[in-house]
């Protein structure tokens, strides 16, 4: 969690091993509006611009909240780098990261929200860790389940399956 990164203090990160090989991991989160297969939270994932590492996308969350992503580092078949944000407020940094586990695969999400991350860490630090680390855990761990539920069973991820 003690990671200081482009003005961020701290980060929440989720991992899961999943059955499949990292070919078919990356072909599956790269993919145009692939949050629509597995993010149980997301009623649209509207593609804005593809262009791997300069891709816009647009996520419709079911509580009708819109969050813009903007993708700017982009390795095949390792991951990726995006800003996040929702309109008109400031941006939090996430980065997904696909790891070899034997004959399987192994994905990371990371975020770096915006939200008491920022400035001072000694005034941050508790509302970071009572409010923000514990929400946004739970929200990475939902996502990646359902990341994990569709790689392996091929089957779309019914909204709020994990949630």
């Amino acid at each position: 969690m003690s990671q200081k990164i482009n003005n961020y203090n701290w980060y929440v990160t989720s991992r899961k091993v999943i059955d499949t090989n990292i070919t078919n991991l990356w072909e599956i989160i790269s993919s145009p509006s692939n949050l629509d297969l597995y993010h149980p939270f997301c009623l649209k994932n509207q593609v804005i611009q593809l262009s791997k590492e300069k891709s816009i996308d647009r996520i419709i969350y079911l509580n009708g909240k819109t969050f813009e992503r903007k993708f700017f580092n982009w390795i095949p078949n390792i991951g990726y780098d995006l800003k996040i944000n929702q309109i008109s407020k400031p941006d939090s940094l996430v980065k997904w990261r696909i790891f070899p586990v034997e004959y399987k695969s192994e994905i990371e999400i990371k975020v770096y929200p915006y939200i008491f991350n920022q400035g001072s860490m000694i005034l941050n630090i508790f509302p970071f860790t009572i409010f923000s680390k514990p929400l946004l855990t739970n929200y990475l761990e939902s996502v990646t389940l359902g990341l994990k539920f569709y790689a392996e069973t091929g089957n779309v991820v019914s909204k709020n399956q994990f949630g």
